[in-house]
């Protein structure tokens, strides 16, 4: 049966797992390609092939959907008809935030849907008490998170960004292979991005979650609050 779902679904152009009935598939703006070859050589499933220059060539058969092409992409030239790096700014850039002399900070949770999200939801029906300062917005996978979206926060007046995503490794597998992995070995490039802003590094965590640690949450969100409140309030607040 498993074996028929798999062909059904994709003649169908549909995705089986974990986004099962996903139709979207990465959309390449190859005009801006720099081929720089981090998208193919990222892709968790051998999706994206080369030409002899180096430009990404899309195998759809074989894609889940989970965008970490569009999060290695730094040209941003990477996006999906209902996810994209524009999107998620935007809902970014949406969330209001308070002025300096107000001293509420705000910080932007960008939470995995396969895990942290439900593990979120699962919080709240347990009614765990959450910090009332974080704002959370879910995304695909932790690998398909752009660094532009921690420049985006940070230039916003967010006060510190926390990504939460699968657990990898040999005890707990993400559910697209090496998204969370892949997002802990791009650190450096957000680290190089806020030192160019003059921020600090710890304003930026990453943690690892699976479904059932839901009562880890108001720790990690409690304990992020307190080294902003060490570093103090993020100089673009009110900019």
């Amino acid at each position: 049966m498993k074996a028929i779902q798999c062909v059904e679904m994709t003649s169908r152009g549909e995705a089986v797992h974990p986004r099962a009935g996903d139709k979207s598939y990465p959309d390449f703006m190859l005009q801006k390609c720099t081929q720089c070859k981090r998208c193919t050589e990222e892709c968790p499933f051998g999706v994206l092939n080369e030409d002899e220059k180096g430009t990404p060539l899309l195998r759809a058969t074989r894609c889940r959907r989970c965008g970490v092409c569009m999060g290695a992409c730094p040209e941003r030239i990477v996006s999906f008809k209902d996810y994209s790096v524009g999107m998620v700014a935007s809902m970014i850039k949406a969330v209001n935030i308070p002025e300096d002399y107000e001293e509420k900070p705000r910080v932007l949770a960008l939470v995995c849907e396969n895990d942290a999200l439900p593990a979120l939801d699962i919080a709240g029906q347990h009614r765990l008490p959450m910090n009332p300062y974080v704002r959370f917005i879910p995304v695909r996978c932790l690998g398909s998170v752009n660094s532009v979206w921690i420049t985006e926060a940070i230039s916003a007046g967010y006060d510190g960004v926390v990504l939460i995503g699968c657990k990898y490794g040999d005890d707990y597998q993400c559910h697209f292979i090496k998204g969370s992995e892949l997002a802990v070995s791009r650190g450096e490039n957000i680290r190089e991005k806020l030192q160019q802003m003059a921020m600090e590094n710890e304003r930026v965590e990453i943690h690892e979650l699976q479904i059932a640690e839901y009562e880890r949450l108001p720790k990690i969100f409690d304990d992020f609050a307190e080294v902003i409140e060490t570093y103090g309030m993020n100089p673009f607040k009110g900019m």
